[in-house]
């Protein structure tokens, strides 16, 4: 993928415990997947957490938003968010237990190869095996009997992970706020900007509503907004890029064989088309995994770029034969909040021991946050 990972993550793993006291007062900044389940699960621990957002969970704006995400735990060899995926849908089926809503859909992930080797993926199969969460390799016969729908007359095979699927993205981010507020936490709906620091710690956060709010320990969980509310810490390691998602009609009386693909990788080695189903019947979802434009998460416009469009719509049709002819339905342009490496980002501000920073998501993220959420409150404690 276009993702480079360098094992162990040393930033994350090395961290102390704070072992902050019960009742610590403390503001979460950002309402998707990182901030909101940090804030539940800082909760659940004991503490006092406000959760503030600009436009609410699942906004359009965040790198939450849109309908579905995949799940997958194939990083290459990377065993830290191997492990950590594992450990998220455990807590993806728990939650949703406990709320009586489905937002994890099994589906499985297939990885489109065009090559015997191919590192991405061959790299992550031992932990499959140590996890007990193997993959299946379908020869292109093999392929072309489970899922006739698609073309597979370039590729040496697939890699099917069964475990994998996809998640409820908007949902979620609502649903993880509504269990929020009715275990506790306080939300505010308000931009947040962040107070002078005198002494070795920040005294409060302006907010859009005029309030300045304090608190114990601020957590930054802002998405690409790290980089602006940080310029000097994080403003050249946070970067935002424009990312396009198409939804394309499938064909009368298709839907039900659209939708029950597994979500799939196209593992081309350049553009890394992906595609997820079950969305809503909004259509066949198609995304692209390159890096795009950068853009201002505030301010830009999300208007879909028509080159882009139509190699997917090109892609769609090879892979997908039947959805040649295809009409789009939607498109979104999505953001990635993208860290040099890809590797998420866990860190105090160097100048106040009570500010802490976490992002990174890198386009990859949103599938990690209940388990990443657990972990920081585990941190903290």
């Amino acid at each position: 993928m276009t993702n480079t990972f360098a094992p162990p993550v040393a930033q994350l793993l090395a961290l102390p415990k704070l072992g902050l006291p019960p009742r610590t007062k403390i503001a979460v900044i950002g309402a998707g997947a990182f901030g909101g389940w940090s804030a539940l699960y800082l909760l659940r621990k004991g503490f006092d957490v406000t959760l503030i957002d600009a436009w609410g969970p699942g906004n359009s704006r965040s790198t939450s938003g849109d309908e579905t995400r995949v799940t997958r735990s194939t990083y290459g060899a990377n065993e830290f968010y191997f492990s950590l995926n594992v450990r998220a849908l455990e807590l993806w089926k728990e939650n949703q237990v406990r709320w009586g809503k489905q937002l994890f859909y099994p589906n499985g992930v297939i990885w489109f190869c065009y090559t015997e080797e191919n590192p991405w993926v061959d790299a992550s199969i031992p932990f499959a095996e140590k996890y007990n969460v193997p993959y299946t390799y379908l020869t292109p016969a093999e392929i072309h009997k489970q899922f006739p729908t698609v073309n597979t007359s370039d590729l040496h095979g697939a890699w099917l992970d069964p475990h994998g699927g996809y998640l409820k993205a908007r949902e979620s981010c609502l649903a993880v706020h509504a269990s929020f507020v009715k275990e506790g936490g306080r939300y505010q709906g308000a931009y947040a900007t962040p107070g002078d620091i005198d002494s070795g710690r920040m005294t409060n956060l302006a907010l859009s509503s005029g309030e300045h709010l304090q608190a114990d320990i601020f957590l930054f969980a802002c998405g690409p907004w790290l980089g602006q509310l940080f310029p000097e810490v994080l403003g050249q390691r946070i970067t935002c890029t424009k990312q396009e998602v198409f939804y394309f009609g499938v064909p009368p009386g298709m839907t039900k064989t659209f939708d029950s693909l597994p979500a799939w990788i196209d593992l081309d080695g350049h553009n890394y088309y992906y595609g997820i189903p079950g969305n809503e019947n909004r259509g066949f979802k198609i995304g692209v995994d390159i890096r795009g434009d950068v853009i201002d998460p505030t301010h830009s416009e999300r208007i879909a770029n028509g080159e882009t469009l139509a190699k997917a719509r090109e892609f769609l049709g090879h892979r997908f034969p039947a959805l040649r002819s295809a009409p789009l339905l939607e498109n979104r342009v999505c953001c990635y909040e993208n860290s040099p490496d890809g590797n998420f980002i866990f860190e105090p501000h160097p100048e106040a021991a009570n500010v802490w920073l976490l992002g990174g998501g890198s386009g990859h993220g949103f599938k990690h946050g209940p388990a990443l959420g657990e972990w920081v409150a585990n941190a903290f404690a």
